[in-house]
């Protein structure tokens, strides 16, 4: 865990979107308000989304300005946003501390996505992914996490829609920033607040296998994807530094740890990148190691950054990967791209903004 990654405000004061609804009834009974008081602010921040403490109307002025001297709202500032014309939307958030954070719109038939972020910037080190280009700068508080949701929601308001599932894939490693994540969670879920449902939830991680343990302990219904790429431990580790850390059959125990436990389904999201892991035998080797697995593949053709040298699997490679899964009876579908006009890869607007400000 990075705790010396840990952020705390200029101003010394919490995020009001840091706490939970318990945090905010225990809050409230410091201040020796009415326990009501909380669920009332909760619904201001949750169901009304204001932006400040001073549209709370339905709130004394005095617990107004109690707020507002012991919280600060989250400032997400809208540096850049992209519109794709499959009605993907990209943002490039300016966080307070002039770091910067992208979150993803995907509009789908079934409803719209939020891909969040839970890091500024990222130490994983895969080596197709813009997100580490930089490194990793800090954690994001649960509050910054959740406010993306909220800025996200806050645009399909006018519209008349909501965000009906999140999925944890931005940049950074959720499960490095553990806590923060599981705060998150636990606010996008709360009945009284989004009420986004656990099974519409993914978090993604690269296989901290510790805390994927952890995580099947929570005894949630939120979807697991983990991040493989590579059907064996030396590719792995070429195409991910963590597996040197977390090796290929340490991550598969605790996969299988997961399902046992939990009941449910994991996804393997796999890059495919031309002639690195693409080929046929590589597509054997992998429905050999998920062989009986309850699993999902979900192939990915990697999107293409500038500053690293990877190239697209060819189409037709692509769908004969995919024939070869499923030949082999491993369930794999291939995502379908969105945002590919605007840089949608992980990472690839925060990377141009950082080579901007530093010329």
């Amino acid at each position: 865990m990075l705790k010396n990654k840990d952020y705390v405000p200029a101003d010394g004061k919490p995020f009001i979107y840091d706490y939970t609804l318990e945090q905010l009834q225990n809050w409230v009974k410091e201040q020796s308000e009415p326990a009501f008081r909380a669920g009332q602010i909760y619904d201001w921040l949750y169901v009304k989304r204001v932006g400040s403490f001073e549209e709370m109307t339905n709130l004394p002025k005095l617990l107004r300005e109690k707020l507002a001297a012991g919280f600060s709202f989250v400032t997400l500032t809208e540096i850049t946003k992209l519109e794709s014309k499959d009605g993907t939307v990209k943002f490039l958030f300016g966080l307070a501390d002039n770091h910067a954070i992208e979150t993803v719109i995907m509009r789908h038939n079934y409803g719209n996505s939020v891909c969040v972020t839970t890091q500024v910037g990222c130490r994983i080190g895969c080596t197709f992914c813009a997100s580490t280009l930089g490194g990793l700068k800090r954690n994001l508080t649960a509050g910054e996490i959740v406010a993306q949701v909220v800025k996200a929601q806050q645009l399909l308001d006018p519209e008349g829609e909501r965000v009906s599932s999140i999925v944890i894939m931005g940049s950074g490693e959720p499960f490095e920033n553990y806590d923060a994540t599981l705060t998150f969670l636990r606010q996008m879920t709360h009945p009284k607040g989004l009420n986004i449902g656990q099974r519409h939830i993914t978090v993604s991680t690269s296989g901290i296998v510790p805390n994927m343990i952890k995580f099947a302990d929570e005894n949630t219904q939120i979807n697991l994807a983990i991040s493989i790429h590579a059907p064996n431990d030396a590719l792995r580790s070429k195409l991910m530094p963590v597996n040197r850390r977390y090796p290929f059959e340490e991550v598969m125990d605790a996969c299988r740890y997961y399902i046992e436990k939990t009941g449910r389904r994991i996804t393997f999201e796999y890059a495919l990148i031309g002639s690195v892991n693409d080929r046929p035998e590589h597509a054997e080797e992998l429905a050999k190691v998920l062989q009986g697995m309850l699993c999902h593949v979900n192939l990915i053709p990697v999107n293409y950054v500038p500053e690293r040298d990877y190239v697209r699997t060819p189409r037709d490679d692509i769908f004969e990967f995919h024939r070869i899964l499923e030949r082999r009876n491993i369930n794999a579908t291939i995502r379908r791209e969105q945002g590919h006009d605007i840089a949608a890869a992980c990472g690839q607007l925060r990377a141009k903004h950082m080579e901007t400000q530093a010329r």
